[in-house]
């Protein structure tokens, strides 16, 4: 299932305002062959952005492949390594019943996930490890290149 070139992966996401407009930045690493990828939203959450990050990521990869996540998410990392299984398990409702938060990405990154062998690590965000800064970059990149909001009219 796992070709022999293992993938490194540095994903963050974030917000300026919570919900408010986020972006995402990655960087795919293999091989010496480096890839930055970034998006943005105007209206979203930190999570959500932490999540699409990873998700961005694995979509980039063309066949399964031996991967290294690095994320500042705890959430992310939590959630997909330990988390998952009961809300699956509990038709993606939390323990106490309620829907599990941002369930259409979680879902998506469940399936992409299965198609991989990785290893979820997480690193201490905006503690000056490499990978993780120039993937925070690229996330504030992805807010910066949104269009301008719209001042509505009074």
């Amino acid at each position: 299932m796992v070709n022999d070139g293992s993938v490194t992966i540095y994903a963050d996401g974030g917000c300026r305002g919570n919900p408010g407009r986020g972006g995402w930045g990655v960087v795919l690493q293999s091989g010496g062959v480096e890839k930055e990828l970034w998006g943005g939203e105007p209206h979203t959450t930190n999570n959500r952005m932490e999540l699409t990050a990873v998700i961005r990521a694995l979509e980039a990869l063309k066949r399964p492949t031996a991967v290294q996540v690095h994320t500042d998410s705890q959430y992310v990392q939590k959630g997909i390594s330990e988390w998952i299984h009961n809300w699956k398990r509990n038709g993606w409702r939390t323990t106490d019943k309620k829907p599990v938060k941002n369930a259409d990405l979680w879902q998506i990154l469940d399936g992409l996930a299965g198609q991989h062998e990785i290893k979820w690590l997480w690193v201490k965000g905006h503690a000056g490890h490499p990978g993780n800064e120039r993937a925070d970059r690229l996330a504030n990149r992805g807010i910066d290149e949104l269009p301008a909001t719209p001042i509505n009219p009074v």
